[in-house]
């Protein structure tokens, strides 16, 4: 996702160049530095396959009271995205469930998620 990031900007960079458009080249500028600092500290973190409790990077899929049923996989601050199914691990829900196994519960905002399936990589 940091490698994709880079390339859009650097894309759009260049067109601002083009363009000379002093203040859209600042503002890339600074998104490629952060971006670049970023892939700098950035640490590959795959789940133990096969794990039985909660990870960073793991999918999770939870019930709630009224059955309703959802998957989220954890992942870093800057791949959060709920609209497409990943929650930081920093979330409260993430932090909720991390530790926990199948059949365990987690409450989040007044309301329990049972985690009814664990897996090593996204679902759609």
């Amino acid at each position: 996702m940091i490698e994709d990031n880079l390339a859009d900007l650097r894309d759009v960079l260049a067109k601002a160049e083009r363009k000379g458009d002093r203040e859209r080249i600042a503002v890339v500028s600074r998104d490629l530095r952060y971006w670049t600092a970023r892939r700098e500290s950035a640490e590959l973190s795959v789940p133990e396959p096969g794990s039985d409790v909660v990870r960073f990077g793991m999918g999770v899929t939870l019930e709630g009271d009224d059955g309703k049923k959802v998957h989220w996989r954890i992942v870093g601050e800057d791949e959060a995205d709920p609209s497409k199914g990943s929650i930081s691990h920093v979330s409260p829900m993430a932090v909720a469930l991390f530790g926990k196994k199948v059949g365990d519960v987690a409450a989040v905002n007044g309301k329990e998620w049972e985690i009814v399936k664990l897996s090593d990589k996204a679902e759609n």
